[in-house]
């Protein structure tokens, strides 16, 4: 076990920040999946995988030609209308997304959905080495109700709605152009995806902030909505 994944997943359990800069990561995949594989020892199972930097605004922004990608776990699963915890956060963000289920390796269903964000690192800053390591910022989700795959999902209205007013809005067509292209790159990146599990493929719009009390929906069309209230 490397330093970094045990101080990731100490800055998890306790949330507390980590100043950038003050860890060799190395192989940033390899830490990921010691800090994933820590999660997994306290009794969390897989749910899933999650792309980042699947605009070519976020790719850019960092340097890069490619997505990212992270695991979901179960117990980062909010149900739709349900209550995220802000108790283990350190600073989290929401961003509207689109859900793709696992059936045989290929999609079965879709469904709009929402991720949280929260990474590890001071203010929110890394390098894109450290957000790797530190499982692609991943904290939690909500996803809405699954519907059988519309002909098309890449120019798909998107909306992020905060206690009632739409704080960004967007495209699915942001998510590579066509969210079916994070699933191939979930599937290449992964190498398997299991029966039921669920892939985030990326955020359609910018991050927000969400603090105790608010209420956050995404709407994405065609496809209708998922929520979650923010408690202390």
């Amino acid at each position: 076990m490397t330093s970094l994944a045990s101080a990731l997943d100490n800055a998890l359990t306790t949330a507390t920040e980590l100043p950038g800069g003050s860890f060799s990561v190395g192989e940033p995949y390899a830490v990921q999946r010691e800090v994933v594989d820590l999660r997994l020892a306290r009794g969390e199972t897989i749910a899933g995988v999650k792309l980042g930097l699947t605009s070519k605004a976020k790719m850019e922004q960092m340097g890069v030609d490619s997505v990212i990608w992270g695991w979901l776990t179960d117990a980062m699963r909010v149900e739709d209308g349900g209550v995220l915890d802000l108790g283990p956060r350190i600073h989290p963000k929401v961003e509207p997304e689109v859900a793709f289920l696992v059936r045989a390796g290929a999609i079965a269903a879709v469904a709009p959905a929402l991720e949280v964000i929260d990474s590890r690192w001071l203010d929110f800053k890394f390098t894109l080495d450290e957000v790797i390591a530190d499982n692609t910022s991943a904290a939690g989700f909500v996803v809405g109700s699954w519907q059988p795959v519309p002909d098309s999902v890449d120019r798909l209205g998107v909306q992020l709605i905060l206690d009632g007013e739409v704080v960004q809005s967007g495209s699915t067509a942001a998510i590579l152009g066509d969210p079916r292209l994070a699933f191939a790159e979930a599937l290449r990146l992964a190498g398997t995806l299991e029966d039921d599990w669920i892939v985030l493929a990326g955020a359609a719009t910018a991050a927000v902030p969400v603090g105790t009390g608010q209420t956050v929906r995404v709407e994405v069309e065609g496809l209708g909505s998922a929520s979650l209230k923010a408690s202390s």
